[in-house]
């Protein structure tokens, strides 16, 4: 469902700021795949799921997404393909427009766009089944402004709005880590769910050791802009924190310098 091949990506090249941020990844998720990332500031994660999502191009290498070349295709064109729910809950969404508004332009994005109204009676009744689903309430605000709800429930959404159209591929970058404990937990457990139901083929870039280890099929480690670490579903039920932690050091000889990973 999604293929790296040699992807490489330098910034500030030839000046003293020189820094290589992806060095020479090859990564392959298989439809239904749910691969957890994990690695210390800088490692590169979240250069590799801009450089997915078309937000960045790669200086050396391709990218295939079922099957097709998007290398050098822009962002708005892959978002037919790819949902994404970013780190902090006040992006994916519009603030100044009502829940039905938001979910009505999640719905048609990967539609042929139209002059017809983008809320009919049809959609207004499906919002409100999907909205149940996340059992907050949220049916029964339709024209609330966005801007107005929660984290927890702006996290909620902007999970349902990239996933209600069944992407190719679904990209999570740090969605938990600006919510309290509570809501984290909640955001995590309708991640589960809705991967589950639709069967996602998902990447998922996380500070949590233990939310890494607890969800999906794989898990990578990266660190300086390479995949130094893997392990398949089998070997995933026996790891730890502590045996991550380890392994780090083992390959890097030196100890993984991010206090958020250790303590989360």
């Amino acid at each position: 469902m999604l293929q790296l091949n040699q992807i490489y990506k330098v910034f500030n090249e030839g000046t003293p700021d020189e820094k290589v941020a992806i060095n020479q990844v090859n990564l392959t998720l298989k439809e239904g795949d749910f691969v957890t990332i994990i690695g210390s500031n800088g490692a590169g994660k979240s250069t590799l799921m801009n450089i997915i999502s078309g937000v960045l191009f790669p200086d050396i290498g391709g990218i295939f997404l079922d099957g097709k070349n998007v290398t050098t295709l822009p962002e708005y064109k892959r978002s037919k393909m790819i949902g994404r729910v970013f780190q902090d809950p006040m992006a994916g969404t519009a603030p100044t427009m009502t829940i039905e508004e938001n979910l009505a332009m999640a719905y048609s994005r990967n539609k042929s766009r139209t002059l017809r109204k983008g809320v009919t009676k049809k959609r207004r009744d499906y919002f409100c089944e999907v909205l149940e689903t996340l059992h907050l309430g949220l049916e029964n605000r339709l024209s609330a402004k966005v801007g107005l709800l929660s984290g927890g429930e702006r996290q909620a959404l902007s999970l349902l709005m990239a996933t209600f159209t069944e992407p190719s591929v679904l990209l999570l970058d740090e969605h938990t880590a600006a919510l309290d404990p509570s809501r984290a937990e909640l955001i995590t457990n309708l991640t589960k769910e809705i991967v589950d139901k639709y069967h996602l083929t998902t990447l998922m870039v996380t500070h949590n050791m233990q939310q890494a280890i607890d969800l999906g099929n794989r898990l990578i480690m990266m660190d300086s802009g390479q995949i130094i670490f893997e392990v398949n579903e089998e070997e995933k039920k026996k790891l730890t924190i502590e045996s991550l932690l380890q392994e780090f050091q083992r390959i890097r000889g030196s100890q993984m310098a991010n206090d958020r990973a250790i303590l989360s």
